[in-house]
């Protein structure tokens, strides 16, 4: 009988704290396949049972070792036979995991997985492409460009993010523009393009998880205690499923009004990315202006204590039972089933 699979990990600075989430959800789902991405870019099976320190030293002695075949009826092979999976929730943050590299590879296979599909995931970690797509939908953005060797168009100080990056790393809070170019001329996080964006004191960061299945539904709105250099940082992100750790997820005090606009425009941007299963969206408000930040296709925990009182056995078997009702999508009849159609009247619903 085919078994929904947890994939984690993957060449992605992020790697050691997909291990984290994906054992999480992989214990969570019970009986499951369980697939390590290791940072050579290798697959294996793992057993669900094991502790992230297993995986200190690599690619755990006991894994067995999966081939990938990019081609429908194949995929995640063991020992020349196809791997028995139904579905995959991806657990893979940042990088190929989570820029759709990873998504086209499974959509090859004919995988129904978790996240956004290849281009919605593309763009969700694209941030100068995502704010230029939620602004021609004229929801209210972040003032965002390219850093170049040109002064931007707005006053600093200013934000400094790669333009691929998530989780906040690489992020920094400068005072001029020189400083911007520095920074980003000798971090490794800024190689593929920068990103720069006015630093406002003060703003509330704010954010909300959506899901569509088993109904359009979004989370509690979190209002995370921000870091002293003013920004949500990685460790708030990713320890949020253990609450051993001592992170809280402080609910957000606001008006009706502002409650009820971020909840709707969280809808209209998961549903432009084509989110299945879970999505966070962030947004920033300051006064009473609110502008849609990022987000993020596949959230640390899955954003799994925002949902309370939903437990995360329900949260998982939710999103299982969402992929299982997919069509796995296939190339050669796009679009046929109505699926691209059904989602444009879906924004426009929301937009109006």
């Amino acid at each position: 009988m085919p078994l929904p699979a947890v994939l984690f990990g993957g060449p992605s600075p992020e790697h050691d704290i997909s291990i984290t989430t994906g054992l999480m959800a992989a214990r969570t789902l019970g009986v499951c396949h369980c697939v390590y991405w290791a940072k050579t870019g290798r697959f294996h099976l793992v057993d669900a049972g094991m502790e992230p320190a297993d995986f200190a030293d690599g690619t755990p002695r006991k894994a067995r070792e999966l081939s990938f075949v990019a081609e429908v009826g194949a995929g995640f092979v063991v020992k020349r036979k196809p791997l028995d999976l139904s579905v995959i929730v991806l657990a893979t943050h940042g990088g190929p995991g989570e820029d759709g590299t990873l998504q086209g590879m499974l959509d090859l296979a004919g995988y129904r997985y978790s996240g956004a599909g290849q281009h919605g995931s593309a763009l969700g970690m694209d941030k100068l492409a995502f704010g230029a797509v939620m602004s021609s939908l004229g929801l209210p953005t972040v003032p965002r460009s390219l850093l170049t060797a040109d002064e931007p168009r707005f006053g600093g100080p200013y934000i400094v993010k790669p333009r691929f990056g998530g989780s906040s790393i690489g992020i920094e809070v400068v005072e001029d523009h020189a400083t911007a170019l520095a920074l980003a001329a000798s971090s490794p996080h800024h190689g593929d393009g920068t990103v720069i964006e006015p630093f406002l004191a003060g703003v509330r960061d704010l954010q909300v998880a959506v899901r569509f299945h088993p109904a359009e539904q979004t989370s509690m709105i979190e209002e995370p205690a921000v870091a002293a250099g003013g920004v949500y940082s990685y460790q708030q992100k990713y320890l949020a499923w253990d609450e051993a750790s001592g992170v809280s997820n402080p609910k957000a005090e606001l008006d009706k009004d502002v409650e009820e606009e971020i909840r709707r425009l969280a809808r209209v941007v998961a549903a432009v990315i084509g989110i299945r299963g879970i999505a966070r969206v962030d947004f920033l408000l300051a006064g009473s202006d609110l502008t849609v930040n990022e987000v993020n296709t596949i959230p640390g925990s899955l954003s799994a204590t925002l949902w309370a009182p939903i437990s995360r056995e329900e949260l998982l078997a939710d999103i299982v039972a969402e992929l299982e009702a997919m069509t796995p999508r296939r190339y050669s009849t796009h679009g046929a089933d109505g699926t691209a159609l059904r989602n444009a009247r879906s924004i426009a619903s929301k937009l109006g």
